[in-house]
């Protein structure tokens, strides 16, 4: 087996029996206070591990600046999740997801599963790279832009979560967030989060062996579920900020918010946004229709209420 494909299966032993462990315990205790605390401890000891095991001979994990550069950027980027979910939960006290399932033992280890899948899969670029026993020459170009772009989407995101805490704080003025970078974009943090694993993605791809690289391939996993999960999971990411959940600011602030989902990216930052014709929103920007907010009507078939002209 090769030194990658070892670090790789430790990586996943190490995934299952912090999340075993975790769901043990939990389930024990009737609680979920810390799900989001063992994601993210779960994210640094993979960072961690990959880093010291993936020393070869001849080679200090310290002289590959690649393997550097993305093992302290990943760290920096779980570092600041692992805070923020466990501010945001202390904050709102608890987390209302595990309320009707944690005392359900199938259901509530399946969200544990689910946790354990998307910790391991969205660290594959970062273990790809520590575990990699490529000579290390120099960075190149790809390189370079991959690091700019995964360090400015972390900070980017960090910015985003920062300043829309603040504008809760001051009391959620205007009805809906658009100070700072949410000016931009609807989603920034959301954005950003989708950048990070594109940008970890591209620059593993010096670690390994070229465009036929196998286990690079099998890397893209990361950016992939990250945009699955966050475009396509209902009760997180954009489907569950959007949709029927803007009837929230359409009851207080319509005007305001129409002009500001009609000028305002949903994702990308941008300016011009109202600019852009509809079929280029509904595609490459993922502004798509079934985010949209749509009134329920009335039927004219429904019976009436017998008050009703009364």
């Amino acid at each position: 087996m090769s030194p990658e494909l070892g670090i790789l299966g430790i990586s996943a032993a190490i995934t299952g029996g912090i999340q075993l462990a975790g769901f043990l315990v939990a389930y024990s205790l009737q609680t979920e206070k810390f799900y989001d605390i063992l994601g993210g401890l779960n994210f640094l000891a993979l960072g961690i591990y990959s880093a010291i095991d993936g020393q070869y001979e001849g080679g200090d994990w310290s002289d590959n600046s690649r393997k550097v550069c993305a093992t302290v950027i990943f760290s920096a980027s779980r570092a600041w999740l692992l805070l923020f979910l466990g501010w945001r939960a202390h904050e709102r006290g608890g987390d209302s997801r595990f309320d009707e399932v944690k005392n359900k033992f199938g259901m509530f280890l399946l969200y544990w599963f689910v946790q354990a899948i998307w910790v391991f899969s969205i660290s594959l670029p970062i273990v790809f790279i520590n575990s990699s026993d490529k000579a290390f020459d120099s960075l190149s170009v790809l390189d370079y832009i991959c690091i700019v772009g995964f360090a400015f989407a972390v900070v980017f995101q960090v910015s985003a979560d920062v300043q829309k805490a603040i504008w809760v704080k001051a009391g959620r003025v205007g009805g809906f967030c658009k100070v700072g970078v949410w000016k931009f974009s609807r989603h920034p943090n959301y954005f950003a989060e989708m950048l990070q694993w594109w940008a970890a993605w591209g620059l593993a791809f010096g670690s390994g062996s070229g465009w036929s690289d196998v286990q690079w391939w099998v890397s893209i996993l990361s950016p992939l579920i990250t945009m699955n999960i966050l475009l396509n999971t209902g009760g997180t990411g954009v489907p569950n900020a959007n949709g029927q959940s803007l009837k929230r600011y359409y009851d207080k602030v319509p005007e305001e918010y129409k002009k500001y989902r009609e000028e305002t990216s949903i994702l990308i930052p941008m300016i011009g946004y109202k600019y852009v014709p509809m079929f280029l929103k509904r595609t490459i920007f993922f502004d798509l229709a079934r985010f949209e907010y749509k009134p329920e009507v009335e039927s004219e078939d429904k019976p009436k209420n017998i008050t009703e002209g009364a």
